[in-house]
């Protein structure tokens, strides 16, 4: 116990350390939000991936996937980081890049806004990201909580107000260059704390190629044929749970879609593409992004997929339900105090970065976009048209100050969920992604490359994203989320471009001078 106590404190140190040092960058909008647009491209690929990558990955995903598809849920962590990683910094790190710093764009609603010229597509898409960003950054509090539970004995409501009073004071304190750097940090533990884990959980199994044997041999339980799962193992055949594909491979894509692709649309992950130095900076970023998803997301599910071996059935008799969270916790309970240690720190190092992004995303988007959505209030003017540096300089010191008030805002309506959880993590996760992703995912990349993106196919998009989900949820998920938002992101491809078709173009100087970043 004295081991982890120093272990975590020393990281908690420095974490808020590197708050503090970071204060001088984050006085400005530009600054606190983005910082700077002058992030190299380890801290940026880091803070992609560290942001990526939660407990919502390493306990609900990895714990429930794993627990679902055997060995082949690795596919979810190779598409992570081929589809969520590889691909994503390629299609839209330098498109992305020079469209919204010509635009002057800083959040995504406002990409939307200036690039499509309306003003309450921007008001809708912030409060499209308040709200459903909030399921999400509850899901990665319950992920954590439950890890220190295990490690510290300390009760998970404690542990969910702990971590976010510490997220709090490092992002107040620093803004978005202090939550690069700590990503960095953390993602340095991430990638030996994921390594070592595995290493020695597989070697209590006897090895990689007993443990691979002993999940060739594994079938369905009674718990698992009770439940919803009847239909995920209808086809179920000897040895599946260690097969290439897996019982039920239609299942495993819906997942592998929402968990990669779902990156494309989220707007605290396109966000890191904003601040980022230059082209040469993202051409780099892209294999370092890369590199880290596979030891990460790979790791993460690689891991979870032996979970059968050491939790004899995950649901709860007296609770009536799954507990899918409980498996990884499970799992990790036998190791030596040291690796539990390790374990922790990881898991705190990926949540921690997770919701500095979630919460500095919010917090810009509702003051940049609603309260202060006229983008000449932006700059003081006095008659004359001559420019105020001292009341510009007033809005963005008042700005900035907004912003810090909203993330406490934010971190308490989103623990508020964490104290009190209706779903497992991944579904919660998965209403989040749906949402925003299915919303957000077509009209933002096909309007970095298309000129005939129409308006009317954006608020087209939004009903159609949002919309899929919240009935779905309301009709009590006969869909499950994560297939309803697998569907709703792919889905709204084909409403923007079929709307646009169809609609009214934006007008030619306008998309010309938009689209002229790129000679």
């Amino acid at each position: 116990m004295l081991i982890k106590i120093i272990l975590t404190l020393i990281f908690l140190c420095v974490t808020v350390a590197v708050g503090v040092y970071s204060r001088r960058q984050a006085k400005t909008v530009e600054g606190f939000v983005l910082g700077g647009r002058s992030v190299g491209p380890w801290l940026t690929a880091f803070a992609f991936g560290t942001s990526y990558f939660s407990a919502v990955v390493f306990v609900g995903y990895a714990g429930q996937f794993g627990w679902k598809y055997g060995m082949s849920a690795s596919w979810i962590g190779i598409g992570n980081a081929v589809i969520g990683s590889l691909l994503a910094w390629l299609i839209l790190g330098r498109r992305t890049k020079l469209m919204t710093q010509h635009i002057q764009s800083r959040t995504m609603p406002d990409f939307f806004g200036t690039r499509y010229s309306d003003e309450w597509l921007r008001v809708i898409a912030s409060i499209i990201v308040f709200v459903f960003l909030i399921p999400y950054t509850a899901g990665v509090y319950m992920g954590i909580s439950k890890l220190f539970e295990m490690g510290f004995g300390i009760p998970y409501e404690y542990c969910a107000i702990g971590m976010s009073v510490l997220t709090a004071v490092y992002v107040i304190l620093g803004g978005y260059k202090a939550t690069a750097i700590n990503d960095f940090i953390q993602g340095i533990i991430m990638l030996f704390g994921i390594t070592t884990v595995i290493a020695v959980v597989l070697n209590n199994q006897g090895g990689f190629v007993e443990a691979y044997h002993k999940m060739a041999e594994m079938t369905p339980n009674a718990d698992d044929l009770s439940q919803r799962g009847k239909e995920l193992y209808a086809n179920f055949q000897p040895g599946d749970f260690a097969s290439l594909f897996g019982p039920n491979v239609m299942s495993l894509v819906g997942v592998v879609v929402l968990t990669s692709l779902g990156t494309w649309g989220l707007p605290q992950m396109v966000g890191k593409f904003y601040s980022i130095t230059d082209e040469s900076a993202i051409k780099r970023g892209t294999i370092i992004s890369t590199i880290f998803a596979f030891v990460v997301a790979g790791g993460c599910y690689f891991l979870g997929g032996f979970g059968r071996l050491f939790v004899p059935t995950a649901f709860n008799a007296e609770k009536g339900k799954f507990v899918y969270d409980n498996i990884v916790p499970t799992m990790l309970e036998t190791l030596p105090d040291v690796l539990i240690a390790l374990v922790i720190l990881l898991v705190l190092s990926a949540s921690m970065s997770t919701l500095a992004g979630l919460v500095l995303t919010s917090s810009s988007t509702m003051t940049l976009d609603l309260i202060y959505r006229d983008k000449k209030s932006q700059i003081g003017e006095v008659e004359g048209g001559e420019i105020d540096d001292t009341v510009a300089e007033k809005i963005e010191r008042r700005k900035v100050v907004i912003m810090r008030v909203l993330i406490v805002f934010f971190i308490a309506l989103s623990l508020m969920i964490a104290l009190n959880p209706p779903q497992f993590i991944a579904q919660l996760m998965g209403i989040s992604w749906g949402a925003l992703a299915g919303a957000f995912l077509a009209p933002f990349m096909l309007g970095l490359y298309w000129k005939g993106v129409t308006r009317l196919s954006v608020w087209a998009c939004f009903v159609w994203g949002v919309g899929i989900t919240v009935v779905n949820m309301l009709l009590g998920n006969p869909i499950n989320p994560i297939d309803c938002g697998a569907i709703a992101m792919v889905g709204g491809f084909i409403v923007v471009a079929v709307v646009s078709l169809f609609t009214s173009k934006m007008k030619k100087e306008t998309v010309d001078e938009i689209f002229k970043c790129y000679k």
